[in-house]
């Protein structure tokens, strides 16, 4: 029996995998981030924040399923946002070679880029935009609160998308 990735390099497996994967495994890290963010005093500010910039509706107002359901499919498009940053990279230095579908470099350089563009996004144009108690009397929490999940989030990703592709490629 032919293996699923027949023709590719050992290791790696078909760009449309390597993007659907990145995707699921955006989802996980964003159910992972869920844990961190119940544990800190803020709680889920910032997603009840991103909700309510989302529906146009202030964030006391917004429901927590509308919070949850906001979050983790930002999740799942920030390991879109993930696969697509490090495609890029491996495609613009094929010398690296792939490791596990793109290269090491190529890898942590988009868990970097993805880590600092979900926090500035949240913490400069969401939280911002958001206005009302929560951007008066608490940004610099808020902001702290997401900068530490955001970092959950890529080291999340940053071990879970190797294991998967591997594992896939078997």
């Amino acid at each position: 029996m032919e293996p699923l990735t027949g023709g590719l390099p050992p290791g790696t497996v078909p760009v449309p995998w390597f993007l659907a994967i990145a995707v699921i495994v955006g989802v996980i890290a964003a159910l992972v981030m869920d844990w961190p963010m119940s544990r800190q005093p803020e709680g889920f500010t910032p997603a009840y924040i991103a909700a309510g910039v989302l529906t146009r509706t202030p964030a006391r107002d917004v429901r927590f399923r509308t919070a949850m359901v906001a979050h983790h499919l930002a999740g799942g498009l920030a390991g879109l946002l993930y696969a697509l940053v490090a495609l890029g990279v491996d495609r613009a230095m094929p010398t690296l070679g792939a490791a596990f579908g793109v290269s090491l470099p190529a890898h942590l350089l988009a868990v970097v880029a993805v880590v600092g563009f979900i926090y500035a996004f949240f913490a400069h144009l969401v939280l911002p935009r958001a206005g009302g108690r929560p951007y008066e009397e608490q940004a610099t929490a808020v902001r702290g609160q997401w900068l530490r999940s955001a970092l959950v989030y890529g080291a999340t990703v940053l071990i879970v998308v190797p294991a998967i592709v591997v594992s896939v490629a078997g």
